[in-house]
């Protein structure tokens, strides 16, 4: 039987396309699916790999998150309020509309994450990487992230 190479690409492509289409992305489906579930059990998951994970809408109050791989992950309108998330990777993060006080951010790396419509409040950054930071209507306060302008005192 010949089969049409063309006609197989074809295929090949549209499987893809659709695949995109829902949302699906095999480099964001890294998540260990027992760290996610340790997480939302105990809020504690010191060094995990939730790469991806979809913890949107999330009540994540006061977890333990140190040095957590959070790249890509969707915490979307998920509530970090007291959270510990020091030296955790949130590269390419989607926090948009996410509630982030009272939380530790020191030397994480929030490289492209978004954090447009969040709430950061008390929230301690130090040290932490923070290139092409999305901060779109953030509310922010008393937190170590200026936006625009100078605090120089004429």
């Amino acid at each position: 039987m010949n089969a049409n190479p063309l006609a197989m690409l074809s295929k090949a492509s549209l499987a893809i396309a659709v695949l995109a289409a829902i949302g699906f992305n095999p480099s964001l489906q890294a998540a260990n699916p027992q760290q996610v579930e340790q997480l939302l059990k105990t809020g504690e998951c010191q060094g995990c790999d939730l790469s991806g994970a979809n913890l949107s809408g999330q009540h994540l109050l006061g977890a333990d998150l140190r040095n957590a791989n959070l790249k890509g992950a969707n915490l979307i309108q998920t509530n970090l309020e007291g959270a510990d998330l020091t030296g955790a990777n949130l590269e390419g993060a989607n926090l948009t509309a996410s509630f982030v006080t009272n939380a530790t951010l020191t030397l994480a790396n929030l490289d492209r994450a978004n954090l447009s419509q969040s709430q950061l409040y008390d929230t301690d950054v130090q040290g932490a990487s923070m290139v092409a930071l999305i901060l779109d209507n953030a509310n922010i306060f008393n937190t170590g992230i200026g936006i625009g302008g100078s605090e120089e005192t004429p």
